[in-house]
């Protein structure tokens, strides 16, 4: 069976972009590999920042939190101010303290942790479980950014539209239960195998293919 047209629509969007794609995940990999955890703390707050929220003015915002030397102990008000154009802020800033505190007082911070289980899959149920305002998406989001997630599917709207269109889901799913996120992850590594397209790059071209850029 031949390609579809928005398969080879793709894949020649993949061609222009590949090497913007394989740098922007030589960054992430870059990140564990150097076991910083200034920067997977930066990702985390970015992920906990990105629901229903642009992703430049959510970068933005975690760069604002550093510039201040924001951590567990700043007033939650402070915290509110550096989140100027990120939705929700005020439910945000007190997830991004609960988080920070976690990582404070966890003995050998978040690498240690993190270096502790068997699989992305192990890490992101973990992450789900014990962080608050971290669901699936986002906690997969925050895995790849670190360089521990290519395995992992990024379901946001646009990469949900995108599967729609591709026909790898029959709609857009109005929720993603547990379940259903898991279903539909094995449904995008079907297409990005058919593909031949890596799970992990596919997220970043069909990101491109929405907004134009490859960012995170």
């Amino acid at each position: 069976m031949g390609r579809s047209k928005f398969e080879i629509e793709l894949l020649s969007m993949y061609g222009d972009v590949r090497a913007d794609i394989e740098g922007r995940i030589q960054e992430f990999l870059s990140i564990w590999e150097a076991r910083d955890e200034e920067r997977v703390l930066s990702e985390l707050k970015f992920c906990l920042l990105t629901p229903q929220s642009k992703a430049l003015s959510c970068w933005a915002a975690v760069e604002r939190l550093g510039s201040e030397g924001v951590c567990s102990r700043t007033a939650k008000e402070k915290v509110e101010e550096c989140l100027k154009g990120v939705r929700f802020h005020h439910n945000k800033a007190k997830y991004l303290l609960d988080a920070m505190e976690r990582f404070e007082d966890e003995e050998g911070g978040i690498i240690a942790l993190l270096e502790g289980f068997g699989s992305s899959q192990e890490a992101r149920d973990w992450l789900v479980g014990n962080i608050k305002g971290l669901g699936l998406k986002e906690a997969s989001h925050f895995l790849r950014n670190i360089g521990l997630g290519e395995d992992l599917a990024i379901l946001d709207r646009h990469i949900l539209r995108n599967l729609a269109l591709a026909g790898a889901i029959p709609e857009v799913p109005r929720s993603l239960p547990r379940g259903h996120y898991l279903e539909i992850e094995e449904r995008m590594k079907a297409f990005s195998s058919k593909l031949g397209v890596p799970l992990s790059h596919l997220d970043l071209l069909l990101w491109y293919k929405q907004t134009g850029c490859v960012f995170k």
